[in-house]
């Protein structure tokens, strides 16, 4: 997957919009502005391919100890949110839009019904 492919997933998805609230560097990815992805620019165009994804708890531990590749969350609550390094290859690109539909599934769940109710 590269930068646009992620970009384009990320979009294609109801109700999201793209952000750099942090800096010019980090690209954030939020529903009805609610933060489910987010990556570094620079760290990508430096092959440092990476993005952050919210998670399930109990899942990202599973994650981590299934994939080398599936760290916990860089500048993130680690409990909650994972960094999926997906330069080297050890993870499919199913398995990579799975990880992005399960966060934005968890943010989704957190929201309040009516926020929820615009997604329909």
């Amino acid at each position: 997957m590269n930068i646009e492919q992620y970009r384009d997933y990320c979009l294609s998805k109801k109700a999201v919009t793209e952000h750099f609230p942090f800096d010019e560097d980090t690209l954030v990815f939020k529903v009805l502005g609610k933060m489910f992805a987010l990556a570094s620019l620079k760290k990508w165009e430096e092959g440092n391919v990476f993005i952050n994804l919210k998670c399930d708890p109990d899942y990202a531990v599973e994650l981590r100890a299934a994939y080398d590749s599936i760290q916990p969350g860089y500048h993130m609550h680690k409990k909650q949110w994972n960094s999926v390094y997906i330069h080297n290859g050890d993870l499919s690109p199913k398995l990579i839009t799975e990880l992005i539909d399960h966060s934005y599934d968890m943010v989704v769940k957190k929201m309040t019904k009516k926020m929820r109710d615009q997604l329909l």
